[in-house]
């Protein structure tokens, strides 16, 4: 599976605002690989601003369509006119390993259930529009054996696939190489094994 996530180093954020009816609306997004990570950012957006009115909050701490690892909350806003609306935005961009939180300032003007609901989800949605992303290649491990002479070749062509090599033990039979192999992708080695001339085995253990 592969998936598009914020690109962003951990602990960095990438923050935007919205005014709407006087009412200041700033968006915090960050990657969020795990609930940690959206803990750490809900917490610098409520020391940065103490004296904001909420801080909402929704996140995906896995891929698309994430069903265990999510959350959203209204932190006193009516309910389900903040969160919700915050978490639907961030479902349907897509993203997955995503966290927001809307920090508001009251400007005097109240705005109603459905306009608070509209003003999250603009808010959030105006965020993603600013935010760098990558995507994520999940990954299988698959081990390799090859002889000591065949080990830089088989680097060279496994690099060149851009699979990495998460492992290498070396023994009296030669290298053994554990790769991390893209899971939507079927583990053909043929290109590798006639470079190779049969010096390449794929292990079961």
């Amino acid at each position: 599976m592969r998936y598009p996530v914020p690109d962003l180093l951990p602990g960095e954020w990438r923050e935007t605002e919205t005014d709407v009816e006087r009412s200041r609306f700033i968006t915090w997004l960050c990657h969020t690989p795990d609930t940690a990570a959206f803990e750490a950012l809900l917490a610098e957006a409520r020391r940065t601003h103490p004296g904001a009115s909420h801080h909402c909050s929704a996140f995906i701490a896995g891929p698309p369509g994430e069903q265990t690892a999510i959350g959203f909350s209204d932190d006193g806003e009516p309910g389900g006119t903040a969160g919700r609306p915050m978490f639907q935005v961030l479902e349907g961009a897509g993203l997955g390993e995503v966290g927001c939180v809307v920090t508001r300032y009251f400007g005097g003007t109240k705005l109603g259930t459905g306009g608070l609901a509209r003003a999250y989800s603009r808010a959030v949605a105006e965020g993603l529009e600013a935010l760098p992303r990558r995507t994520v290649v999940e990954r299988t491990p698959l081990r390799l054996r090859v002889d000591f002479a065949g080990e830089a070749e088989a680097r060279a062509w496994l690099a060149g696939q851009e699979v990495p090599v998460e492992q290498a033990e070396y023994g009296a039979d030669g290298v053994r190489l554990t790769v991390g192999w893209p899971s939507d992708a079927p583990a053909d080695l043929t290109a590798l094994e006639t470079r190779l001339r049969g010096r390449l085995a794929l292990l079961d253990d």
